[in-house]
């Protein structure tokens, strides 16, 4: 069985833009630091992570997905990213690509979606997976054999980190949010509830669900407030659910992929240079040492 990386781009390409010179432009003068950034991000996660088969998720529309569809508010509350991160968008894919990894992107679905829906049937078929993203809600596909890499902080989440890190299993991360809340990604949650009653809540019932049906028993329960708990969770039952509909990474995006489309075989020489020499990199290129076709290495 293989192992399978799938990067979510957007945490990366982001962390570029604001840690990269804006001096940092192509012969023509735009700014492509977010590109270069996003590039030796890349080369380094191939040179420390090795990877057999390797697949690259980007977000087209930074702040809104499918989801604005039944929460016009989702994402509302942050700022438009910066045109030159939008502008770069096409160039780190296109960077992706050049450097053998299969890409995908899509409209209306972001890119966890995407992760999501290609795990899905990898883990079917008894693959290890590694998502690689500093995006914590990810947590929520978490198992014995998907494993989170925030690569940034060199941290690993196992099952038995993520209890650790949120004090629920990765099944209940998406109930956890529910009940909670985001506001990174404005999903509103049950107002007056926090993770760590959140967390105290999903130990006793298990999930949203089973919590909205068993609330007389958490009436009569010894969780601290039970009574004002109830109030709160009833006068917010719609606002729970839509939050666990929000967070919640969909499984249909329309991606599909499978060994042989994700298979990584190393940069690709022709792309490289005809890339590399537009956006104006030069010493980066000493960094790839795994070229596609020993005879295009030299």
């Amino acid at each position: 069985m293989q192992t399978i990386h799938l990067v979510d781009a957007s945490p990366y390409i982001f962390r570029a833009h604001f840690s990269i010179p804006s001096s940092v432009k192509s012969p023509t003068g735009q700014r492509v630091g977010a590109t270069y950034g996003f590039a030796s991000f890349l080369l380094k996660l191939v040179a420390d992570e090795r990877p057999t088969h390797l697949g690259v998720a980007f977000d087209r529309n930074l702040n809104s997905s499918f989801r604005n569809e039944i929460y016009p508010e989702y994402k509302a509350q942050r700022e438009a990213p910066p045109q030159e991160i939008l502008d770069q968008i096409d160039t780190c894919l296109e960077t992706a690509a050049a450097l053998g990894a299969a890409t995908f992107i899509d409209d209306r679905y972001e890119a966890d979606d995407l992760i999501a829906t290609l795990c899905a049937p990898l883990t079917r078929n008894g693959h290890r997976v590694v998502i690689v993203t500093s995006d914590k809600d990810l947590a929520q596909l978490v198992s014995d054999q998907v494993t989170l890499l925030d690569f940034a902080k060199e941290t690993r989440y196992t099952p038995e980190a993520v209890r650790e890190k949120f004090g629920v299993r990765p099944d209940q991360v998406v109930d956890l949010l529910a009940l909670a809340g985001d506001p990174v990604d404005n999903i509103p949650g049950v107002p007056g509830i926090g993770r760590k009653t959140a967390a105290e809540l999903l130990a006793a019932f298990d999930s949203v669900e089973s919590l909205y049906q068993r609330l007389d028993e958490l009436r009569l329960s010894r969780l601290r407030g039970a009574r004002t708990l109830v109030t709160k969770l009833a006068e917010a039952r719609d606002l729970a659910f839509l939050s666990k509909e929000l967070a919640t990474v969909a499984h249909d995006a329309p991606v599909r992929a499978g060994l042989r489309e994700l298979a990584w075989h190393g940069a690709d020489p022709q792309a490289v240079e005809a890339l590399f020499g537009r956006l104006g990199f030069k010493g980066i290129r000493e960094r790839i040492t795994d070229w596609r076709g020993s005879a295009s290495a030299s």
